[in-house]
C-alpha cells in the first residue's frame, strides 16, 4: 500500500474514534429551579400547602410542601420544557399557574401566589354566620328595660356577626310595631297637645289624632330608614355595641360617638351614614304631613338635631345604667 494512502486511512480511523468521545464529553444543560411563597388574599402565609409541578414528560413531575412561612422550592427541573404549577391547601381553592418555560440554570421566583377561600367553605361559613346573627336578633328582641320598654337595638354579645338584610328589616319592623312604640307616640302627642307646641295642629280629639299620627310617623320612618333601608344599602349595622369595659371616659366617648360612628358589615368602624341619613330623611318626610306653617328646612334640621341628642343620651344611659335594668341581657357591668 502506498504511504500516502496509508496515512489517509489512519486519519479517517482517528476521526471515527474522536467523534463518539466528543459526544460523551459534551456538557449537559444545567437544571433549573422554581421558588415562591404561598399566601392568602390578605397576604398571610399558608403553611403546609402542596405544590405540584408537571411538564410534558412523566419524569417532569415534582412535588413540594410549603414550610411554616409558606415558602417552597422545586429543584432539578428540565430547561426548555413547559411546566404548570398547581397549589392546593385545605380550605382554599386550587391555584394554577400559566405555562412556565425555564432556561438552563434559571432560578424563577413565583410571585403573587394568593389562595382564595374555597366556595364550599365560604358557603358553610356564611350559613353559620347567619344562624348566629339570627340567634342574636332573637335574644335582642327579648330585651326590655324594666321588662317593658323595648331595648332591641343594643348588642351585649362581644362576638360581632353582621346582620343580613332580612334581619335588619325584621328588627326594624319589630321595633316599629311594638305596642310600646304606639304608647310612646300617644304619650308624646299628649305632651304636645297640652303644651300647644309644634306641630301646630288644632286642639281637641282631631288635633290629638293628628299629633299622634305625626309622632308615630316620625319614629317609624326614622326606624325604617335609619335602621333597615340605609343600613342594607350601605352595608352598616344599625345597632349600638355595648362596650362595658375600660375607663369611664372611654366608655362615655364610645357612647357619645354612637350617632356618628357605626360598624360596617365587614366589622370595621366607619361614619354612620345610616343614622345621620335616617334622621335627616325622617325630618324631610315630616314636611309632607306637618301643618304648612311648621314646614321647611328648619323642620328637617331641628328634628335631626333633636333626634341626635336623644341618641347620645340613650347611648350614655345604655353604657352606664340600662343594662342592669334590661331583662334577658347577658350579665355584665
Amino acid at each position: 500500500m502506498p504511504i500516502k494512502q496509508a496515512l489517509c486511512l489512519f486519519v479517517l480511523c482517528l476521526s471515527s474514534i474522536a467523534t463518539p468521545c466528543e459526544e460523551i464529553l459534551a456538557p449537559t444543560p444545567q437544571s433549573a429551579s422554581i421558588t415562591g411563597i404561598v399566601t392568602d388574599v390578605d397576604n398571610a402565609a399558608v403553611p403546609g400547602a402542596t405544590i405540584v409541578v408537571d411538564g410534558p414528560a412523566s419524569s417532569d413531575h415534582r412535588t413540594a410542601v410549603a414550610n411554616d412561612s409558606g415558602a417552597f422550592a422545586l429543584n432539578g427541573l428540565r430547561p426548555a420544557a413547559s411546566y404548570h404549577l398547581t397549589i392546593r391547601a385545605k380550605g382554599f381553592a386550587d391555584w394554577t399557574s400559566p405555562a412556565v418555560t425555564l432556561t438552563p440554570g434559571q432560578l424563577l421566583e413565583m410571585t403573587d401566589i394568593k389562595l382564595t377561600v374555597g366556595a364550599v367553605e365560604t358557603t358553610v361559613n356564611a350559613v353559620f354566620s347567619e344562624q348566629i346573627a339570627l340567634e342574636q336578633v332573637k335574644a335582642e328582641e327579648k330585651q326590655r328595660v324594666f321588662g317593658v320598654i323595648p331595648n332591641f337595638y343594643v348588642v351585649y354579645d362581644q362576638q360581632f356577626v353582621p346582620l343580613t338584610t332580612k334581619l335588619k328589616y325584621q328588627l326594624a319592623f319589630r321595633a316599629a310595631t311594638d305596642v310600646v312604640s304606639f304608647a310612646g307616640a300617644g304619650f308624646i302627642a299628649g305632651i304636645n297637645q297640652a303644651s300647644a307646641s309644634k306641630p301646630s295642629y288644632v286642639q281637641g280629639a282631631k288635633g290629638y289624632g293628628e299629633r299622634f299620627g305625626a309622632a308615630y310617623a316620625n319614629g317609624a320612618s326614622d326606624i325604617l330608614i335609619g335602621g333597615a333601608i340605609l343600613p342594607s344599602l350601605l352595608h352598616q349595622d344599625p345597632r349600638y355595641f355595648y362596650q362595658g369595659t375600660g375607663t369611664k371616659k372611654s366608655r362615655a366617648l364610645h357612647a357619645i360617638s354612637a350617632p356618628f360612628v357605626a360598624k360596617g358589615d365587614n366589622g370595621n368602624w366607619q361614619f354612620n351614614y345610616s343614622s345621620v341619613g335616617g334622621d335627616l330623611a325622617s325630618g324631610a318626610l315630616a314636611n309632607l304631613y306637618y301643618p304648612k306653617q311648621d314646614r321647611g328646612a328648619g323642620l328637617v334640621f331641628s328634628s335631626a338635631l333633636l333626634t341626635t341628642g336623644g341618641r347620645i343620651t340613650n347611648a350614655l344611659a345604655q353604657e352606664f345604667i340600662l343594662r342592669k335594668m334590661t331583662s334577658n341581657s347577658k350579665s355584665g357591668n
